[in-house]
């Protein structure tokens, strides 16, 4: 293997070339923050509101005046949308308009999207929690699963719970330290296919819905989104 010997003259351009990028990323990392403490923030009283689709068949929706988005199986729920409390907002399935609704001032809700007639309806799921540990993630386990009238969630291979007896419809959060797990979803004696959870930060907050039905549950995972604030 041969040797190469670079000068002293030669290194230093390249030194002060990371000096500088160094430097640039020091002031990017530095601006990066400034630019989220001073972000525009939602006013006292919002709220902050979701919808999730367990049908077999992925739909359009909207939430008030927040973007068009897809949502069924691979991606479950909609970025959580920022609405004023206790004022009404219309939700639009399709193109067309599917429920004009209201939720309480500084509340997280999750609207449950179910065929209904010739149209659509939600349930609503109330996810607001008055604790937060910033060291920790959040895991919120939903059981949507058809005619599933308890579900779990255990660690996979092992069948420890983590969540257990979540009614049908409803959900259920837990703290967690941010580490690497495989999971599963059951309802009574039926499990889903082990789901690997993917990496997480302390404050993260991973969504894992339980679809399908309740011989035969589907798992599936989603990091929580919010829509950005606008003026």
């Amino acid at each position: 293997m041969r040797a190469y010997h670079l000068r002293t003259s030669r290194l230093r351009p390249a030194l002060t070339l990371l000096a500088m990028l160094s430097a640039a990323a020091g002031s990017a990392a530095q601006e990066g923050a400034l630019s989220q403490l001073y972000a525009a923030r939602p006013p006292a009283g919002s709220s902050f509101v979701r919808v999730v689709n367990p049908l077999p068949t992925a739909l359009r929706v909207r939430i008030a005046d927040g973007p068009v988005q897809s949502i069924g199986a691979a991606t479950p729920a909609s970025s959580y949308a920022i609405v004023r409390g206790g004022r009404s907002f219309a939700v639009q399935v399709g193109g067309k308009p599917a429920a004009t609704l209201d939720v309480r001032p500084d509340s997280f809700s999750t609207l449950v999207l179910r065929a209904e007639g010739a149209g659509y309806a939600f349930t609503t799921i109330d996810d607001t929690t008055d604790t937060q540990d910033a060291l920790k993630a959040e895991l919120r386990f939903y059981n949507l699963a058809a005619a599933c009238a308890s579900a779990q969630l255990v660690l996979s291979p092992a069948g420890t719970p983590v969540l257990r007896d979540v009614a049908a419809g409803a959900s259920a959060a837990r703290a967690v330290n941010p580490v690497r797990a495989t999971v599963a979803g059951r309802c009574g004696e039926a499990a889903s296919p082990a789901l690997p959870l993917p990496p997480m930060q302390p404050g993260d907050h991973l969504s894992l819905f339980l679809t399908g039905s309740a011989d035969k549950p589907v798992l599936s995972a989603q990091p929580s989104r919010t829509d950005p604030f606008t003026r």
